[in-house]
């Protein structure tokens, strides 16, 4: 598991295309960001579906709710068809624990959640890691 954080965190820098002048010191963490790792476990047949979510209104809505959209991705092989993963960041964890209140309470996610789900259940189950980037993460 570790490598592959260390692997998302690395197409992650390079498709934002830091400068070293951006990069986090351990030193400032008043103004540094928590990312938050996800991986979402799809049920099966249901990727179709979490995918047009997100696409949709999923991404605006954590926006809305103050969280800054990283990156979206599925595994390659087999586990692409059941697993979402992605990174969002957050000013702090207390940001982050103020945003999902919100959006969780969101009349319009509880709408879109809803709808999306009227031919069963999407998200058997979430698991995710909150981070700190590194001194010498081209992260910010």
């Amino acid at each position: 598991m570790q490598r592959s954080i260390v692997i998302l965190l690395v197409l992650v820098a390079l498709s934002l295309g830091l400068s070293r002048s951006q990069t986090v010191s351990a030193a400032e963490p008043a103004n540094a960001n928590v990312y938050e790792l996800r991986t979402y476990y799809v049920l099966p047949g249901r990727m179709p579906a979490m995918l047009k979510r997100f696409k949709n209104h999923t991404v605006a809505l954590f926006e809305k709710h103050g969280m800054q959209n990283i990156g979206y991705w599925t595994p390659q092989g087999k586990d692409g068809e059941t697993k979402l993963i992605y990174i969002v960041a957050h000013d702090s964890k207390d940001a982050a624990d103020k945003s999902w209140k919100a959006f969780v309470a969101d009349p319009d996610w509880v709408k879109v959640r809803d709808e999306s789900e009227q031919d069963g259940k999407i998200v058997d189950k979430v698991e995710r890691v909150y981070m700190d980037a590194t001194d010498f993460s081209k992260l910010k």
